[in-house]
């Protein structure tokens, strides 16, 4: 009878410790998912100042060209020469946009397009790694290891 009633509460005992691990994974993986996302915040707003940073340089070296280039049409009255303007004004733009428009919003809706609509673009080549396929690499790169030993051995 005592043995019947150690079993019963030995099973309560287990079913509690392996909720409160559960909770504690739980635990874990959601701070780690708050930790990725802070660090991944954190690489964005580097990503935007740089950009910001690069748009003052591009901006400053634009003014500095389009107003060499304006001054040299009006000496020479070549309008060819107000075509350098037109590659560096799109790149400007491009540049602007990045830094300070909703370039990361577009680019951003349309990664949520590709994972919703195009998710076949996201596959990998041959799929997921599984353990067969890395201890067969991890074995071709042991004998490759092996034979170069081998060979300069014998060099």
């Amino acid at each position: 009878m005592g043995s019947y009633l150690g079993k019963s509460t030995d099973q309560e005992n287990f079913r509690k410790n392996q909720e409160f691990q559960f909770q504690l994974q739980r635990l874990q993986l959601e701070r780690q998912i708050h930790m990725r996302n802070q660090i991944r915040e954190r690489k964005l707003a580097l990503q935007v100042a740089k950009h910001r940073e690069l748009f003052y340089w591009v901006g400053a070296f634009y003014v500095l060209s389009a107003g060499t280039t304006i001054f040299a049409f009006q000496k020479t009255k070549k309008p060819a020469i107000l075509t350098a303007l037109l590659p560096l004004t799109f790149f400007v733009l491009y540049q602007g946009d990045l830094a300070y428009g909703n370039k990361l919003q577009r680019i951003n809706s349309e990664a949520e397009n590709i994972l919703q609509f195009e998710e076949h673009l996201l596959h990998l080549p041959l799929g997921l790694p599984n353990f067969d396929s890395i201890e067969e690499g991890r074995q071709e790169q042991q004998d490759e290891e092996s034979i170069t030993k081998a060979h300069d051995i014998f060099l």
